[in-house]
């Protein structure tokens, strides 16, 4: 909790004050205690009431009091609160792997379903945009609330080889600073953040191998995170080897899309021996890690839905600064008018007694 005038602070010093001043009364009443020699007539000068029940309206208003004094200083407190204008890049992996039968029909169309699905769950909600790569990556569509036009660019995917995740998400950095001010595209120096928290946009990256071409992930991780936006991975798919199959229009070389047997089979591995059909999990959590981000593992189809599902709240709400002097007034004054009224009625007149 920060405040806004923290120097108004200062007005809790009135509390130990009259804490002070309550001390000074009752030592000054000791000494002018009278001497009695009948204990029934000090009793019957008593009020009928326990110890701690002459202490509760005091204890009420003092109370009230911090309360007030802690409201004046205009505290703020970090609050969720829903992004009316985020934008959302969505990055999705069109390589030639994705065309693996290890989930049925394959990755690339069970992929593009749990897209639309996301994107219909997110209709009248953020801007959305697409952005394809494989050997390059290319801004499909820009950020927009046009969800008909985001489900029908997803029918026109090819596959193609390489697999460029570092230059994904640039392109998306680019595509959010094109449509928001406060986001520097990649070629600018960010200006300084101004506050704490995250830009009203994120990238979500849906990959299932590993960047073998292109910028490093881990460097374009670096530019996102000081443009405090939030890159959430996602990693598609098994380990276990299968047939790569497309469809005739999912092939970007046309033909039968038949690319042969599995994970292991020729053109699957780097020069450093690494097998880049498989996903590169340390550096897609090393990326979500740098940014802010998170990152989900999707072996199936309804692992993929719900990873995308579980990203809903993460960047369209957000955690702002609200002004909560309000509830600190109002429960200060609602305990200081609880302490008048209770010592009122416990001090009102009564009646002689029968």
């Amino acid at each position: 909790m920060s405040f806004s005038w923290p120097w108004a602070l200062l007005s809790v010093l009135v509390v130990p004050l009259l804490l002070g001043v309550r001390w000074w009364a009752l030592r000054r009443r000791r000494r002018a205690a009278v001497r009695v020699t009948s204990i029934a007539l000090v009793r019957g000068a008593l009020p009928g009431r326990t110890r701690w029940t002459r202490r509760i309206p005091a204890a009420l208003f003092v109370a009230g009091l911090a309360l007030l004094a802690v409201g004046a200083g205009r505290p703020q407190a970090s609050v969720p609160v829903p992004m009316r204008s985020a934008t959302i890049l969505l990055a999705l992996d069109i390589s030639g792997s994705m065309c693996s039968t290890d989930v049925d029909p394959n990755r690339l169309t069970a992929a593009r379903k749990a897209a639309v699905d996301f994107l219909e769950s997110q209709r009248g909600g953020p801007r959305i945009g697409l952005v394809t790569f494989a050997g390059t990556a290319g801004l499909l569509v820009p950020p927009t609330d046009d969800t008909d036009a985001l489900v029908k660019a997803l029918d026109d995917l090819v596959t193609s080889r390489g697999t460029a995740i570092g230059q994904a998400m640039l392109t998306s950095l680019d595509a959010i600073a094109e449509v928001d001010p406060s986001v520097a595209p990649t070629g600018a120096t960010p200006a300084p953040a101004a506050g704490d928290g995250y830009a009203s946009a994120a990238v979500v990256v849906l990959t299932d191998g590993a960047n073998t071409q292109g910028v490093d992930p881990r460097k374009a991780a670096e530019e996102a995170a000081l443009r405090r936006v939030r890159v959430f991975t996602i990693g598609f798919g098994t380990t276990n080897p299968a047939p790569m199959v497309c469809t005739s229009d999912q092939f970007g070389s046309g033909g039968s899309g038949a690319w042969g047997g599995g994970f292991g089979g020729r053109g699957g591995f780097d020069r450093g021996g690494r097998n880049v059909r498989l996903i590169d999990e340390p550096a897609l959590k090393q990326i979500a890690a740098t940014t802010g981000g998170t990152y989900r593992r999707a072996e199936n189809a309804d692992e993929l839905q719900d990873a995308l599902a579980g990203l809903s709240g993460s960047f369209t709400v957000v955690r702002e600064k609200a002004d909560v002097a309000a509830a600190f007034a109002g429960g200060g004054a609602l305990l200081v008018t609880a302490a008048l009224s209770l010592s009122l009625w416990w001090n009102r007149p009564r009646g002689p007694a029968r």
